[in-house]
């Protein structure tokens, strides 16, 4: 039996341990739109950060298998306070949410009293706990458009930041965090793409730097470039975001091409989950995440004004 013959042997019995696991465990499996292609294959739900956090409220589950990063597992947490969340890769952070802490929040709030804080999904809980209300790429704008105060202080990214005050007359305060992986795509990455493919719609994620946006077809979050890519009747799209999208889009739309805006986009911390860690994470109901009800409580309603808007 050749190497590839056996690793394809070992991961069909590893899946199967996994859905008898999950059945045994009342379990629910969720993943990231940026997860490793075998384990969005083996999700129940796949989807964006908006995505996940609806579905963590509304499961009829024992247990939640969170295929992602920290805070998405925080926020599962956060949302179900009943259920067992594991996250399967322990070491999963997101960088960008490590970019602002609660003290760091309050020393902002002290010194703009009257501005609403808006904090993106990729945050801590305690970060959460200090908010007004949270947000995703796909409502930042129409969160923000749903406050009364006419400053807002948002955080952590200042790319989508800068995005979201494109689109109304609040001063939006943007704090200096970034995502790593959509801050290093530059103009010459879309204006190369574009060369070597002129037919391509560019879609990137507004994560992306203002001159990136700009150069763009279409900003939107990773659930609406599939939505676009799916209804449009273009064939072929520049994708400008983390490049484990495009596994999802093959799937979806499998008649159409892809083309990552750059290859170095690559979350490494999104693909430090695989099937052996999900197995195992499922085998000893570990890694647990746990939020103090005390942070818990305060950041459920900033996610929960949230989920509110329509």
């Amino acid at each position: 039996m050749t190497y590839i013959e056996k690793t394809a042997l070992d991961t069909k019995k590893i899946k199967k341990e996994i859905l008898q696991l999950k059945k045994e465990h009342n379990a629910v499996i969720l993943a990231h739109n940026y997860q490793i292609d075998e384990v969005q294959d083996i999700a129940d739900f796949t989807g964006d950060s908006l995505e996940l956090a609806r579905k963590a409220a509304n499961l009829d589950a024992d247990l939640i298998v969170f295929c992602g990063v920290d805070f998405m597992a925080e926020t599962a947490a956060i949302l179900s306070p009943e259920k067992t969340v594991l996250l399967p890769a322990a070491d999963a952070s997101c960088p960008m949410a490590e970019m602002i802490t609660a003290g760091e929040l309050r020393v902002l709030k002290e010194r703009f009293s009257d501005a609403a804080v808006v904090c993106y999904v990729n945050t801590s809980a305690e970060v959460k706990a200090e908010s007004d209300i949270c947000c995703t790429s796909s409502n930042a704008v129409k969160v923000v458009q749903s406050l009364d105060e006419d400053q807002v202080i948002f955080v952590p990214d200042r790319n989508l930041g800068s995005y979201v005050a494109r689109f109304t007359d609040k001063k939006v305060m943007p704090w200096e965090g970034f995502c790593f992986v959509h801050d290093r795509i530059t103009p010459e990455d879309v204006i190369n793409a574009r060369k070597l493919h002129p037919d391509a719609d560019v879609l990137v994620h507004p994560e992306c730097r203002s001159e990136v946006v700009d150069l763009a077809d279409y900003v939107y979050s990773t659930s609406g470039m599939i939505e676009h890519v799916c209804r449009s009747e273009k064939k072929e799209f520049i994708i400008g975001t983390e490049v484990g999208i495009i596994h999802r889009m093959k799937k979806d739309c499998p008649d159409k091409s892809y083309y990552p805006l750059s290859e170095k986009a690559i979350c490494i911390t999104m693909k430090r989950t695989d099937l052996y860690k999900v197995h195992k994470s499922l085998e000893s109901l570990t890694p647990r995440v746990t939020v103090p009800e005390d942070v818990a409580y305060r950041a459920r309603l900033a996610i929960q004004r949230m989920l509110d808007i329509k």
